[in-house]
Parts: C-alpha cells; sequence; structure tokens
C-alpha cells in the first residue's frame, strides 16, 4: 500500500471515529433534553386531603418529577352505609381516570361518627373494595393507606374514641390483609390537639406532619425500587 493510498485510509477512518463520537454525544444529548414521564400520584380523603395544606407539603418532598392531584372530597366515608361514601362521589371516578402510578387514601375520620352505626366487618369490607377498585387500574398503581390523625374535642359529632378503639385498628387489618404499605398519621399527632384548629383538620403544623408520615413510607419504597 502506498502512502498516497495509506493516508487515504487514515483519513477515513478518522471521519468514521468522529462521526461515531457525534451520534454518541447527540444520543446523550437528546436523553437529557427528553424529560422523564412525572409519576402521577393521586390523594384520596376527605376534607384533611382536601381543606389542608398536607398534599402541598407532600408534592414539594417528592419534588418536580411528581405530578400530583387532590382527590379529596369534604365529609366523605369509606361506608356504603353512609349518604356521603367516598365510592359514590365524582372524585372517586375521576381519581381513576387520572391513572396514577401512586395512590394514596386517608380516609375513615368521618367513620367515627355516631350517628353512622358501623360494625368493623363492613368497615373493612367497604375499604377492600374501594382499595380493589385502584388496584385494579391499567396503571397498575402502589397503593398506600393512611391512619387518619386523632380526633379531638369537636362540633362535627366525631368521637374520638371510635377512631381510636374501631376504626384505626380496622384500618391497619385492612392492611394486613391486603399487604399494602400503612402510613401512620395517627401516633406522631396524639399529643399535639394545640395542630388542630376545631379538633379534626390539622392545621399548618399538622399537615406538615401528615406530610413527613406520607413521604417517609413513600420514599422507603422508593429507595427499595432504585
Amino acid at each position: 500500500m502506498n502512502r498516497t493510498v495509506k493516508l487515504l485510509a487514515l483519513a477515513v477512518t478518522v471521519l468514521l471515529v468522529a462521526a461515531s463520537l457525534e451520534a454518541v454525544m447527540l444520543a446523550a444529548i437528546t436523553n437529557e433534553q427528553t424529560p422523564q414521564s412525572p409519576v402521577r400520584v393521586a390523594c384520596v380523603g376527605d376534607s384533611i386531603t382536601r381543606g389542608t395544606e398536607y398534599t402541598l407539603y407532600l408534592w414539594e418532598k417528592l419534588g418536580s418529577n411528581y405530578v400530583i392531584s387532590d382527590f379529596g372530597v369534604g365529609g366523605v366515608t369509606v361506608s356504603l352505609k353512609s349518604e356521603s361514601a367516598y365510592m359514590n362521589t365524582t372524585a372517586f371516578e375521576l381519581a381513576k381516570q387520572f391513572q396514577p402510578d401512586i395512590v394514596v387514601v386517608m380516609l375513615g375520620t368521618n367513620d367515627a361518627d355516631n350517628d353512622l352505626n358501623i360494625s368493623k366487618e363492613q368497615f373493612i369490607s367497604d375499604y377492600l373494595s374501594l382499595l380493589s377498585e385502584f388496584q385494579s387500574l391499567s396503571s397498575k398503581p402502589k397503593v398506600y393507606i393512611v391512619l387518619p390523625p386523632p380526633i379531638f374535642e369537636n362540633d362535627a359529632n366525631l368521637n374520638g374514641t371510635l377512631l381510636t378503639q374501631m376504626i384505626i385498628p380496622s384500618i391497619s387489618e385492612v392492611a394486613n390483609v391486603t399487604g399494602v404499605s400503612l402510613v401512620d398519621a395517627y401516633t406522631p399527632l396524639l399529643d399535639h390537639p394545640d395542630y388542630f384548629g376545631d379538633g379534626v383538620h390539622p392545621k399548618v403544623e399538622g399537615a406538615q406532619v401528615i406530610a413527613d408520615a406520607v413521604y417517609s413510607v413513600l420514599a422507603l419504597d422508593l429507595s427499595k425500587e432504585e
């Protein structure tokens, strides 16, 4: 091979290497410029979800790669015996249409109504039905259920003792039966009636405690998936 041919061969090789490097660099740039699909989080609940800053604080903790939608409805119950059952609301249908990747359910406070008179068995059965609706979605969301905050003295006919003795143990049993992750927003607020404006709805401090409790469990699960 003469010198001219060798030089031409070398030039072609250099061009091929340069083209390959350019392709790799363009691919890397494209990957960096293509944002990941945000993780869709559906927060399901009553006015403790809808009427407090808890979902905002949770979003701040999770970060910009998460989209949180608040599907809370004031006054709703797990129990289908109630006229305000969550499963009979438009928000419930919208939450399913959202096709979430994560569902956080915090219900049960309004089931501790003195006049509702539901059994533990009925409450658990209705809660299982609610979870089944979310678990059967095509998005296959990871579902979390939350022990709701304690109930202190209030004018809403909600019974703190009923919450403690029936609702909280029932939600824990649902978690055991289904294997879903359980978040405890009850225990860390037991000694903080001052975090509640009316004995039921958390103020800013209480909302932050709830967000911390939910985030700690979500973050632990997410770290296991990495």
